[in-house]
């Protein structure tokens, strides 16, 4: 689905020819291992990035650079891919074949990405403090508002908890004072370190040949070879499990139980694995909302995930107060008969249909694409949706109960109301 051009040592470009699309796609990102004294920095440089350039000096003269590229748009990115962080830019533009005879949008928004990297806006030894300042108050509401959200708070606790050995636990935000205590100083020699040594991933969507581009992009990033590689995926790290419970003023309590597995991505039962979780939560048709909320009204919402990277599936509720026990005795009772496979034909090929659609719909875009690529070869997978589709096509009955009896409780976390 993608070719791979090694630009240099450490710089990769992923394209995919794709001439359907009148809107191609372009990013670039510095990947390193996830770190709590990096994470924060890493999420905030693609904004300060995008708050001027030498040449373009406030957000205003930007814009216009960017309607003189038809319309081009480019935003910030920071993606967690299992134990790596990513963070970069995001650009989307009119396919040439679109502009005005002789105009080359591609060529002009691969020159605006120089810029942004190359000449960004400075003061002294570092950026320029009132962009950082602003950028840092807009990244901390943002972590504020996941935090607000109490279902999204819930499961970063359980996560947390189960993950306190692991780099998978800390937030891909980083803390907000992490953030508060950023300098501009501090953050622009990081940003020149990340640039000039992080492994660097540039995923190409649009019907320019690999190759041709490939020349533009080492013609105008002016990059550098790099040394430094990531380390291998690695997948749950064991620490003992822990049963949490945090009073909090809130009207709904959320109960969020995490089981750990040996399947990850890389495993033969990776497919029957992500069947049974859409069997078992991940949807209107699965057994815990048709049996906890439908017929037992015993939670408002429930549904499970699975972190293929690191062998989690996690269930997560929004229950009453006193039904925490119910609710946690049906959510086991359920995963329970998944294991003894009682297990319905229809249940098995609604969990495969749902999966099969939205890999269906991955090629429909170049940003799916993009993404949809850029997750599958940092966690190292095949990248074809095709190959996806054919695989769980494949799931039997048996493979899924085989992967339930996989997974083991390993932690809980309960939020309830009151005062803490």
């Amino acid at each position: 689905m993608f070719e791979t051009i090694s630009l240099l040592p450490g710089v990769n470009l992923r394209c995919r020819k794709d001439p359907r699309f009148k809107q191609g796609c372009l990013s670039l990102h510095w990947v390193a291992p996830m770190c709590a004294d990096h994470s924060a920095m890493n999420a905030l440089i693609p904004s300060v990035l995008l708050r001027g350039t030498v040449p373009h000096p406030d957000l205003r003269a930007i814009t216009a650079r960017l309607d003189d590229l038809y319309g081009a748009a480019v935003s910030p990115m920071s993606r967690r891919v299992g134990d790596y962080q990513a963070s970069g830019l995001y650009l989307s533009f009119m396919d040439d074949r679109f502009a005005l005879l002789g105009d080359r949008v591609l060529e002009g928004t691969v020159d605006f990405l120089a810029e942004l990297l190359q000449k960004p806006l400075t003061e002294g030894s570092g950026f320029l403090p009132e962009y950082v300042e602003s950028e840092k108050k807009n990244l901390i509401s943002t972590i504020q508002a996941d935090r607000n959200d109490k279902r999204i708070y819930a499961m970063g606790r359980l996560l947390k908890i189960m993950c306190r050995e692991d780099s998978f636990g800390l937030p891909r935000l980083g803390e907000p004072e992490q953030v508060a205590a950023i300098q501009p100083d501090t953050l622009y020699r990081h940003f020149r370190n990340m640039l000039e040594s992080a492994p660097l991933e540039i995923f190409y969507v649009g019907s320019r040949e690999g190759s041709d581009l490939a020349d533009l992009l080492r013609s105008r990033l002016n990059l550098a070879a790099r040394e430094t590689t990531l380390p291998p995926q690695t997948g749950f790290h064991s620490c003992p499990g822990e049963n949490v419970t945090e009073t909090m003023d809130v009207a709904q309590g959320k109960l969020c139980m995490g089981f750990v597995t040996p399947i990850t991505l890389k495993s033969p039962q990776y497919p029957a694995m992500q069947v049974l979780n859409v069997l078992y939560g991940g949807g209107m048709t699965s057994k815990l909302f048709q049996n906890v909320r439908e017929k037992l009204s015993l939670c408002y919402s429930v549904g499970s995930s699975y972190y293929g990277s690191k062998g989690i599936l996690t269930v997560s509720a929004g229950i009453d107060f006193d039904k925490e026990a119910d609710a946690r005795e049906e959510i086991l009772r359920q995963l329970q008969l998944c294991r003894e496979g009682t297990i319905t034909q229809e249940e098995l090929v609604s969990a495969r249909e749902a999966l099969i659609s939205s890999l269906r719909a991955v090629p429909d875009s170049a940003g799916s694409i993009e993404s949809y690529c850029f997750t599958a070869i940092l966690s190292g997978k095949d990248p074809s949706p095709e190959h996806a589709i054919q695989a769980i096509r494949d799931v039997t009955l048996e493979q899924v109960v085989e992967a339930a009896k996989t997974l083991t409780l390993h932690s809980t976390y309960f939020l309830k109301g009151g005062r803490a």
